[in-house]
């Protein structure tokens, strides 16, 4: 059966041409070398979007009102970003594809697990095509290569206090490893601009390459009295590795890693990581200065932490409540929590209008592998309360859940239990995503990002109000 596409991704890429059990598939390239695809195709996709341009440059997309402006540009039709679509009824596609046609179709790590390689979501967000075993393959061994951090990074980080806050620790890091970076050495040595992109990737993949490395240090450090972690094993993968470093053993958080990296990678251009990575290399900031300012926007209450105050939330009722919990029990909780003027955490989201597949993913993760864990139990009976409250109460416009509301449970059971860290966990992630649009960014020639603002007279000017 073939899979629906949205429009917008039907106009651009109409050309997957081979067919699977989950729809047309694309597997036209052979190379194993990522940088070689994009060096082939970066001039088809220029000129694609030069005649674009050229034909349709001055049509008119969306309109702008009084409250998108004061309220945070919410709904603005003012990016392109090519990795990723966030549809209101359908969630995310990557590059046109859904999650759960990434999980069947993408690269596993074989008989290490079932779960997609972030290694092969990589390439599909860089290059719009679901690739075989090998590429996925040769991308592992290329972040196991580019792994080693530069000495006064660790001693920076070794140095840190431990009461400074692991997002911070992590921002720092990011922007000291701009010591390495190719592409501001090109820039400064005067590079064409039509090479830009070479030097974006380098960076790009060197930076995902190493932020296992920094993240496992900042744990260990906190977490695990400073021990080193252990060093990088050319025969695991990229979560395989970022796993043992942080110091847990068990194949099945290996696996866990593999779809928490995976699901987190990217979730279109307008969230304030992906919108602020985009933004600030749009000044030809390199990758490492880009992201950073990303990270720090990710390390922001409203994006990163949700998950923690989800974590927290679910501790206090768990906590209240005791040990098992009526449906009644949790109806009178959480309309407790609404009529005291809080939210119930998780749940609802800014553009979604149907639950979140990353929940949905992370919830079959949790029937499959830990089906009776206390939390994962809470959970799921929330999954089964919430909406209906909400529902009733009318003032969610989505009443599902999102993301957040299922990965700390998760990563509590393989007590990994430090809620500050996760946000961490969901940076190294968000590279994936934020570096593959800079690459395009850069191969695409998009110009620096300075939108026209007004003040509130003027405004009113504006519009004729009086």
């Amino acid at each position: 059966m073939s899979v629906v596409r949205p429009v917008a991704f039907r106009l651009l890429h109409t050309n997957k041409n081979v067919l699977s059990s989950v729809g047309c598939v694309r597997h036209a390239t052979t190379t194993t070398n990522l940088k070689d695809f994009l060096a082939d195709n970066i001039p088809k996709k220029q000129n694609e979007v030069k005649e674009f341009r050229k034909q349709f440059g001055s049509t008119k997309v969306g309109e702008v009102t009084v409250d998108m402006m004061y309220g945070g540009m919410r709904g603005i039709r003012g990016l392109v970003t090519e990795t990723s679509v966030l549809d209101p009824d359908e969630g995310i596609r990557f590059r046109g594809y859904s999650i759960p046609e990434c999980q069947k179709l993408l690269p596993t790590a074989g008989g290490k697990g079932e779960e997609p390689l972030p290694e092969g979501l990589f390439w599909l967000l860089v290059t719009g095509e679901i690739p075989t075993q090998a590429q996925a393959d040769a991308i592992t061994n290329e972040w196991n290569q580019r792994a080693s951090i530069p000495n006064h990074v660790i001693t920076m980080l070794n140095n840190f206090p431990t009461n400074l806050h692991p997002m911070s620790q992590f921002s720092a890091a990011i922007t000291a490893l701009n010591s390495e970076s190719k592409f501001a050495k090109a820039y400064a040595e005067g590079v064409n601009k039509s090479k830009y992109w070479e030097y974006v990737y380098e960076d790009s993949m060197d930076l995902i390459a190493k932020l296992p490395t920094l993240a496992a240090v900042i744990y260990r450090n906190l977490y695990r009295d400073g021990s080193t972690p252990c060093a990088i094993d050319p025969k695991k993968d990229w979560s395989q590795n970022f796993s043992h470093m942080l110091g847990f053993e068990d194949p099945l958080f290996s696996e866990l890693m593999r779809m928490y990296l995976t699901i987190h990678s990217d979730h279109e251009g307008g969230n304030v990581s992906a919108h602020t990575t985009h933004l600030v290399g749009s000044a030809l900031s390199d990758p490492y200065l880009s992201f950073s300012a990303g990270i720090n926007g990710l390390a922001g209450p409203l994006h990163g932490l949700a998950n923690q105050e989800v974590l927290v939330w679910v501790t206090k009722l768990q906590e209240q409540l005791g040990g098992e919990v009526t449906d009644q029990q949790m109806h009178d909780f959480i309309w407790n929590t609404l009529k005291s003027g809080q939210v119930v955490p998780g749940y609802g989201h800014a553009v979604l209008r149907k639950t979140d597949p990353r929940y949905m993913c992370q919830r079959e993760f949790a029937l499959k592998h830990l089906p009776n864990d206390s939390l994962f139990k809470l959970v799921a009976q929330l999954y089964k309360v919430v909406p209906d409250i909400l529902l009733e109460q009318g003032k969610a416009k989505n009443p599902w859940p999102n993301v957040d509301a299922h990965s700390g449970v998760l990563l509590q059971y393989f007590n990994l239990k430090e809620m500050n860290y996760y946000t961490v966990l969901f940076g190294v992630s968000r590279a994936l995503g934020c570096t593959a649009s800079l690459i395009w960014d850069r191969a695409l020639g998009l110009p620096i990002e300075r939108p026209k603002s007004f003040d509130t007279p003027g405004l009113k000017k504006l519009v004729g109000a009086k």
